[in-house]
């Protein structure tokens, strides 16, 4: 897929690029896999906002994923891949043989009219989710459940996917998009090939008023408030950050500062991601 260019009628237009959805196949969705969305803004049940810079944006409805892959055994035939404003992917609608219809993640290369299938015996092809166990080592996957049957919770944006490097014991090894290598239940399923729409990453937003139809608002910089709204606030001029170093308006420290702390999947992992 390529990058549509934008004539530069503004200076906004002029760097604008977008994703080309001429692969798309269908705009509207399948009304049957909806589900309506209600906004928060980023503001919790007593409405004080605890996740800054939400609001606003274009209305949407959210698709229904089929993140399991149960249907083990039913072809299952792509109708359409169709665009998700929640997310970064196309998806896939599939008809099952037997009348059913889902929405998977669009891998790579995947088409309307191919036929898909999940299952131990299923092909290794793009769109087809079996057990890591049945998938040869060297595999691009995507879409990885962590515990069995829980629904896929790695590799889900656009353009991502993960290899897998080895099979031992109870355990594969994988090499997730970021750099990380961990071990994975070789129970667990995963999609073959990688997410669909990989020039996502190199898409010039433009303008801001793009980033508000995304529910994004302004962001302010710390050293542009006063030292009541943040540590690095206040001061004559331009002044620098000081002691103790870059934080959070909450006085937690930031820019490279490790907050992981979840000691009970630290055995699985073999390698951090790259810094």
């Amino acid at each position: 897929m390529a990058l549509k260019q934008y004539r530069p009628t503004s200076p906004a237009r002029r760097q604008m690029t977008g994703a080309d959805y001429s692969i798309l196949t269908k705009k509207a969705p399948e009304k049957s896999l909806l589900k309506k969305v209600k906004k928060t803004a980023g503001r919790n049940n007593y409405g004080r906002i605890t996740v800054r810079h939400r609001g606003g944006g274009n209305r949407n409805k959210l698709r229904i994923i089929d993140w399991k892959r149960k249907r083990d055994g039913i072809p299952a035939k792509v109708a359409a891949i169709e665009y998700d404003p929640n997310r970064t992917a196309f998806l896939a609608l599939l008809h099952y043989v037997d009348g059913a219809k889902s929405y998977i993640l669009a891998p790579e290369g995947l088409k309307a009219g191919d036929t898909v299938v999940s299952g131990e015996g299923a092909d290794i092809q793009a769109g087809n989710c079996l057990p890591i166990s049945a998938i040869p080592v060297g595999t691009e996957v995507h879409n990885i459940e962590m515990k069995p049957g829980a629904g896929g919770k790695l590799v889900r944006g656009a353009g991502t996917g993960a290899q897998l490097l080895a099979k031992e014991g109870k355990h594969a090894t994988l090499r997730l998009p970021s750099g990380e290598v961990r071990l994975i239940p070789v129970t667990c399923r995963a999609t073959i090939g990688s997410v669909s729409n990989p020039e996502n990453e190199i898409v010039n937003i433009g303008k801001a008023g793009k980033v508000r139809h995304m529910g994004r608002r302004p962001k302010v910089r710390g050293s542009a408030m006063n030292p009541v709204d943040h540590p690095h606030g206040g001061g004559e001029g331009k002044a620098p950050i000081g002691m103790p170093g870059p934080v959070t308006p909450w006085g937690v420290k930031t820019h490279g500062y490790k907050t992981r702390k979840n000691k009970r999947s630290d055995q699985y992992i073999i390698r951090r991601r790259k810094k």
